[in-house]
């Protein structure tokens, strides 16, 4: 992921699944649920505490920030 993360702090942001969750560990899965996001193309809009970051950073490989 190009942006910092931590830029997004305290912000409205939309999140898009961009890649599959197959082959994912448990606590990466669970990140995606609680993200709000459930298979390819699905998006979602967040206001980004820590905890929501916390998750982003976990599966930044599999989404899209904007």
């Amino acid at each position: 992921m190009s942006m910092n993360l931590n830029a997004l702090l305290g912000k409205k942001n939309t999140v898009w699944q961009i890649k599959s969750k197959s082959k994912l560990n448990p606590k990466q899965k669970g990140a995606l649920i609680g993200i709000g996001l459930s298979g390819i193309g699905s998006k979602s809009e967040l206001n980004c505490t820590e905890s929501v970051l916390g998750m982003l950073k976990k599966v930044h490989h599999l989404i899209k920030v904007t």
